[in-house]
């Protein structure tokens, strides 16, 4: 359970922790077990279940399953597992995932890599194995883990969100990861274009005209009529709020679609690409 170390400096994941690990040690008394008579009922060690009482371990979704039938909680505390896993994430990439969860339409201009809510969990991998100074092998699988949850919209049933991707051709060739990642990266995005609530489109190098060379952006449209940018640079994030700064961002993608290939010429492009990789 290495990688499922609680994230001592984050409040909000903090206060959910707290309300599970206390609701866990209660079940736990009540049932007339001691940490290590329950740790074996369970099947963990005593160490591991003292960690979890104290915060400084999240339980994965197993530990949650089984204490609920051993502690007979009907579900209880099984119900939990949400809430625990969505702690597990980074602060930032919660705060993405909901306001993506509130957009009608979200759109995505990237020049660097492929977006995140489209990339395999090979080429997720590569692109944060490639910081420095390193992430730690922890540190990386949760960075993975919270980059794929994040994916969960793209399947949503109902109420889906529309999505307009603009990628610059230069993340289609940069072989990320080597031939074989970039191969299956290039097969997802196949995939993805075939959805119907889904636009992909390609900046070409070719063309003269380039309005996003200033870096990514994203815009989140949000269903009460808000729109949301986000930015990332080395080191920070920014979030536009303000609708100047939102109009401008509004106006410069409308700019880059205008630029970028059709939905079609993408298509194309990318099984060329794929051919040659």
């Amino acid at each position: 359970m290495s990688e499922w170390e609680a994230g001592l400096d984050d409040e909000e994941a903090g206060a959910v922790m707290r309300t599970v690990t206390r609701q866990l040690k209660l079940w736990r008394e009540a049932a007339g077990l001691t940490q290590a008579e329950f740790g074996t009922a369970i099947g963990y060690g005593e160490e591991l279940v003292s960690s979890v009482e104290r915060g400084r371990r999240i339980p994965r979704p197993e530990y949650l399953d089984a204490a609920d039938e051993v502690l007979g909680a009907g579900g209880r505390i099984a119900a939990m597992k949400g809430d625990v896993a969505e702690a597990r994430y980074p602060k930032k990439v919660r705060d993405v995932k909901r306001l993506e969860a509130e957009a009608g339409e979200i759109c995505s201009y990237n020049n660097s890599v492929i977006d995140g809510l489209l990339q395999t969990k090979e080429y997720a991998r590569a692109v944060f194995s490639s910081r420095r100074p390193p992430f730690t092998e922890e540190e990386l699988e949760q960075q993975v883990a919270a980059r794929l949850a994040r994916q969960e919209i793209l399947g949503t049933a109902t109420a889906r969100p529309l999505f307009s991707f603009v990628l610059c051709e230069a993340t289609l060739r940069r072989l990320i990861g080597g031939k074989m990642v970039m191969r299956g990266q290039l097969e997802r995005l196949l995939e993805v274009v075939r959805l119907r609530n889904v636009d992909l489109q390609i900046l070409p190098l070719n063309g003269e005209e380039n309005s996003g060379i200033d870096g990514s952006f994203r815009l989140l449209k949000l269903k009460d009529g808000a729109t949301v940018g986000l930015s990332e640079a080395p080191l920070t994030s920014r979030v536009f709020c303000n609708p100047k700064e939102t109009t401008v961002l509004d106006m410069r993608y409308g700019i880059i679609r205008a630029q970028a290939l059709t939905p079609q010429e993408s298509l194309a492009l990318i099984e060329r690409i794929r051919g040659e990789t």
